[in-house]
């Protein structure tokens, strides 16, 4: 069975590590429920979870990175490589869950996660300078995108409260896909995976059109 582990939020916090002087990076487990809901378009909504903080508005948030979601069995993996304990949240996913594989999750597929909440992945998470400052482990950018373990934001399709212990049900898988590790090589170290991407609808427009942009098309012989 896969669940949550645990439901993490995080606060704001000052860093030299971003442009904004502020952070969210560092998320908590917390206790009871937590309401989750669609934030709005990048730029202006920030997190889909209630209480959660996105400083970064130009970079991060809104419907196409509402939830972020990292499985325990991944943090297993870098807790290991690293030699250090690494709890729920501090990679900066809001869930951290067993039992899912997260970043081999097809883009396009949905997750009822509790009674009424129903979550649909859309693209992974791409390593940045925050994310490598918080760590402090030196190299960490190239180190996270060597391994391709990226984890997925989702996007929220019905809205409800959630908790540490629920159930995470796939209720749809589409018929053809990628998998949010493939997008993370398509758009980190492997570009020739890029035209995989031009078709598919679940990604966010944005990663579509780079994908058009950067694909060259080779018209057959007459």
């Amino acid at each position: 069975m896969a669940f949550l582990l645990s439901v993490n939020i995080g606060s704001r916090q000052a860093s030299a590590h971003t442009d904004v002087g502020v952070t969210g990076i560092d998320k908590r487990p917390v206790a009871g429920p937590v309401e989750v809901r669609a934030p709005g378009r990048k730029g202006v909504g920030g997190s889909g979870l209630i209480g959660d903080a996105v400083c970064d508005l130009r970079h991060h948030g809104g419907d196409d990175q509402a939830v972020y979601a990292f499985a325990r069995e991944d943090l297993d993996y870098w807790q290991e490589e690293l030699g250090r304990p690494l709890p729920g949240g501090v990679f900066g996913e809001n869930l951290t869950t067993s039992g899912l594989e997260v970043s081999d999750a097809l883009v396009g597929e949905q997750w009822q996660v509790g009674d009424t909440v129903l979550l649909e992945v859309c693209s992974p998470r791409v390593p940045c300078r925050t994310f490598a400052g918080w760590l402090g482990e030196r190299g960490w950018v190239r180190t996270f995108t060597q391994q391709a373990r990226s984890g997925a934001y989702l996007r929220v399709l019905r809205p409800g409260m959630i908790e540490a212990g629920d159930e995470v049900l796939i209720t749809h898988k589409p018929d053809r896909g990628v998998t949010a590790s493939t997008v993370f090589r398509a758009v980190t170290t492997a570009p020739d995976l890029l035209p995989q991407l031009v078709d598919i609808e679940a990604l966010p427009a944005e990663i579509r059109d780079m994908a058009r942009k950067r694909t060259t098309y080779v018209l057959p012989d007459a």
